[in-house]
């Protein structure tokens, strides 16, 4: 179970941390571009659950990293089990800090023992290495994301008014920390809905690697085993537009209620033609942004205060943890995460969405 104590002001406190470009730079040699050794590797799960991770934040720890002048070797692991492999070599390298988004809790905690071996620090990213020993965590509160599912998909179902609705469970990946917190926190907003018998629980299952394809052919199975499905908590926007894609073959789109996370442009898209009633943004950059600071604070031997903590389920130990906030998004706030720039509406707003963005005030 994870436990958290307020953040405050923390993530804008590490953003002022490294304002000054004088500052962050730990050595002449760590600059962007010098050709210096590498400093900080950053190694993100593979791009099986979600494009986010060969696109948005490599990006977006690229931007951060030659702002503060510090060489990082930044990489999305292939789905073929070589992250420890990646992890281990850019040890051997030198590396002075490593990010890590752990596809499971296994490799990341021995990578996280063979770094701190060489006296490495390792920032945890998005998701906890249960059982590891990250120096620190940096991540959306999951369990928070799954109870905004849970009161998003309550609300869509109440909007619908269907009696005793039954509501199918697509998890994500069971060997990922987030998908249980998250399960943890739909389980709050839903179980007594079932205990009330005001809900029936309909099938629920872990989405393997969150992959939408897996999503696709657990759903069918659902659906063929449960026809009065009403109500799907997707655990994020892949497994949802999969849903959707099925409900679609039936000609139940929209009629059955679907959530989502990620923000992303196939589920705000899916969310605008009614397809999907809600997903959770997560302003990924200024998770990267966070990290980014820590990494560089470490490199300066500095130590980052934060002031919360999330407890390790198996060690028992408490992480240093930085906070985020998420966001629910409903129809009516499609275009504020066009406004904040996360996604551009002319992508959005493609292949005749154009009068639907009008619609909702989404403007180019």
């Amino acid at each position: 179970m994870t436990t958290v104590a307020g953040a405050g002001a923390l993530v804008l406190t590490l953003l002022a941390a490294c304002s000054s470009a004088d500052d962050a730079k730990p050595s002449r040699r760590a600059q962007a571009g010098s050709g210096a050794d590498v400093n900080v590797g950053v190694i993100l799960t593979n791009a099986t659950s979600s494009p986010r991770w060969k696109n948005e934040d490599p990006a977006y720890f690229k931007e951060a990293f030659r702002a503060a002048g510090v060489t990082a070797d930044i990489r999305t692991a292939p789905a073929d089990g070589t992250f420890r492999e990646i992890g281990e070599s850019m040890i051997r390298d030198g590396v002075k800090v490593l990010i890590i988004t752990s596809p499971d809790s296994s490799d990341g905690s021995a990578l996280i023992e063979s770094a701190h071996r060489e006296e490495v620090k390792v920032i945890d990213y998005d998701r906890l290495t249960v059982g590891g020993s990250a120096d620190y965590l940096v991540s959306f509160d999951p369990k928070e994301i799954g109870r905004m599912q849970g009161y998003g998909l309550v609300k869509c179902l109440g909007e619908e008014k269907t009696a005793d609705p039954v509501v199918a469970e697509l998890n994500g990946a069971p060997q990922d920390n987030n998908a249980d917190q998250m399960t943890d926190g739909h389980d709050f907003v839903l179980d007594p809905k079932y205990d009330e018998a005001e809900y029936t629980k309909g099938p629920s299952q872990d989405v393997p690697e969150w992959a939408p394809a897996q999503a696709r052919d657990i759903f069918r199975q659902m659906v063929e085993q449960q026809p009065r499905i009403s109500g799907v908590l997707a655990a994020d926007d892949g497994i949802a537009n999969a849903a959707i894609g099925v409900l679609k073959g039936l000609k139940r789109n929209g009629r059955v209620k679907v959530t989502g996370q990620n923000a992303t442009v196939e589920g705000l898209r899916n969310i605008l033609t009614g397809d999907q009633c809600m997903t959770v943004y997560k302003r990924i950059q200024r998770e990267a942004q966070t990290a980014a600071n820590i990494a560089v604070q470490l490199l300066k031997g500095q130590t980052p205060t934060v002031g919360a903590t999330v407890r390790d389920p198996e060690s028992n130990r408490l992480v240093p943890f930085v906070s985020l906030v998420p966001l629910a998004v409903t129809i009516d706030e499609v275009k504020d995460v066009v406004a904040d720039g996360a996604i551009k509406a002319d992508q959005l707003c493609a292949d005749g969405l154009q009068s639907l963005c009008q619609e909702h005030g989404i403007k180019s």
